[in-house]
């Protein structure tokens, strides 16, 4: 009993640090043929997370459940495959397939979202009228969420609101603490025009954006380019959600140009667009909710093992 009871319990912690593995970064796939493409996400755990109070805005980042980021911003290719299997229209810089894709309005992003989610039999995040305008879920749509008129509950794919797009870059979930910048540091990322390496971020460059993998270092969560690189727009309105059709959106993380001071890729800057607005040094990245056919069966396989470890040690 003994040298069984030492495999289950050895075979029960290999397959949860398999599982953590799996469940931390995973691809989702989009398209068909030619226009096929992934988009990796990462895994942000901690739920109940307690928010930062030292940053902008304040408190920011406490998000009560887990979900998943995309590990890098949306590129050029995924927009060109969205708008040729879907129709979008959605209007872009063309730098390169995989540069990140910037002069998206806000809407065209959330109609991109939307794209992902009703070409993979889900609910659009967003609701746009007949007409194609802005409009805020009523009480009488399925997936009304009183607490968010903006996104549809049964929405699989979204983008980040304030708090998401807060704790992916400045949380870390290892120390539980917050840090200044999305390089895990109370001090900058160095400026690199691109590269991987610890510690970088693209920012204070003549020439860019970087390609979206090629963007900076990873943060404590494993994403990269939440610090540099181009401006993000987040799902979150600045005050009010009231005109829907003009509220002004959150954009963060800093960008690529020169002569941006490191504070505008910290927890304590974040600014503001109009949501109609096409900006050369602004793109975006979606959010997800988790993945659960992996966890579940994760999960169910360690309590079978747990089980019989129970079993083996009342026979001794």
């Amino acid at each position: 009993p003994m040298l069984r009871k030492s495999h289950l319990l050895l075979l029960a912690a290999a397959f949860a640090a398999i599982l953590l593995v799996a469940s931390r970064t995973l691809a989702d796939e989009f398209g068909s043929g030619a226009n096929a493409f992934t988009i990796d996400f990462v895994t942000i755990g901690a739920p109940g997370n307690p928010a930062d109070t030292t940053g902008d805005p304040n408190p920011a980042g406490a998000v009560p459940y887990v979900y998943r980021i995309g590990k890098y911003e949306i590129s050029e290719r995924m927009i060109d495959a969205a708008n040729a299997l879907g129709g979008l229209g959605i209007t872009k810089d063309v730098r390169g397939p995989d540069k990140p894709a910037t002069r998206v309005s806000w809407f065209e992003a959330a109609q991109f979202a939307n794209w992902l989610n009703t070409s993979t039999g889900n609910a659009p995040a967003y609701k746009f009228d007949g007409a194609g305008a802005f409009q805020l879920w009523s009480p009488s749509d399925p997936g009304y969420d009183a607490n968010n008129l903006f996104r549809n509950a049964q929405a699989k794919y979204f983008l980040p609101s304030a708090d998401e797009w807060y704790k992916a870059a400045f949380y870390d979930p290892a120390s539980g603490i917050y840090w200044d910048f999305p390089n895990g540091s109370d001090s900058p990322p160095t400026p690199v025009t691109s590269g991987t390496a610890p510690n970088t971020a693209v920012w204070n460059q003549v020439i860019g954006p970087a390609d979206v993998s090629d963007a900076g270092g990873l943060s404590p969560n494993s994403t990269v380019g939440q610090a540099g690189n181009v401006l993000e727009w987040m799902e979150t309105p600045s005050t009010s959600v009231s005109p829907a059709s003009s509220a002004l959106r959150l954009v963060r993380g800093g960008q690529w140009i020169p002569a941006i001071s490191a504070a505008s890729l910290s927890s304590s800057v974040v600014s503001t667009e109009l949501p109609s607005l096409s900006i050369g040094d602004v793109g975006f990245r979606v959010a997800s909710v988790p993945e659960p056919t992996a966890l579940a069966i994760g999960v169910l396989g360690i309590a079978i093992i747990l089980l019989q470890l129970n079993r083996f040690c009342s026979l001794e």
